[in-house]
């Protein structure tokens, strides 16, 4: 693929600890990576990283709109990356976080006020590596399921990464070597090229 030199693109990733790329010793993340990678092909990419550890979607969509705002000036074209919502599933106090039919209001609201300011892609919760409770994954998969049919409606492409990263030796063999939840720099190599190979994020550089 040929990749021409294009003006400035200003992208914030919005989302949780994977967003920020937590447990990567060289703090690049797969939001990073790609960035990293598509500036090599010719682009100017300004790279916003508005990940934050244990965020939830209740957490994200209290302050994703402001954030980006003060990123994405009107005058620069500006896309929005989101990633959320493992840490929804997460059990806490015998509840989880965030009740199902709440992350799903949240994520509603959240893309639809973002589709009508800016492009924007949807990437669905990464796996947790010590996934012994069967029940957690099938509370993150129904989730996923869930993102990807608000996006469906709201014509905003939705990359489900749980079932790919699920199987990746590295993903998992790093997170559980790490802290059981972040991978190191494999991982989120790993990651970094799942996204790059989806024709979304592709087409945004065509």
């Amino acid at each position: 693929m040929n990749f021409l030199h294009l003006p400035e693109v200003r992208i914030c990733f919005v989302g949780d600890s994977f967003v920020n790329g937590t447990g990567d010793p060289e703090c690049l993340g797969w939001t990073g990576r790609i960035c990293t990678n598509a500036n090599k092909k010719g682009y100017d990419i300004t790279y916003y990283n508005l990940g934050i550890r244990r965020n939830t979607s209740t957490d994200i969509e209290k302050r994703w709109l402001q954030e980006v705002l003060l990123r994405l000036p009107k005058e620069h074209p500006g896309r929005v990356v989101f990633s959320f919502g493992l840490n929804d599933t997460t059990v806490e106090n015998g509840k989880t976080r965030v009740d199902f039919i709440d992350s799903i209001r949240n994520a509603r609201k959240i893309l639809s006020e973002a589709k009508q300011l800016y492009p924007v892609l949807m990437i669905g919760p990464a796996p947790y590596a010590e996934q012994e409770d069967p029940q957690r994954k099938k509370r993150t998969t129904d989730l996923s399921k869930q993102f990807a049919l608000i996006c469906e409606e709201l014509h905003i492409p939705y990359l489900d990464v749980f079932p790919i990263l699920e199987k990746s030796n590295i993903w998992i063999d790093e997170a559980r070597a790490n802290d059981g939840a972040h991978p190191r720099a494999g991982g989120y190599t790993e990651f970094a090229r799942i996204v790059e190979n989806w024709d979304a994020w592709l087409n945004w550089f065509r």
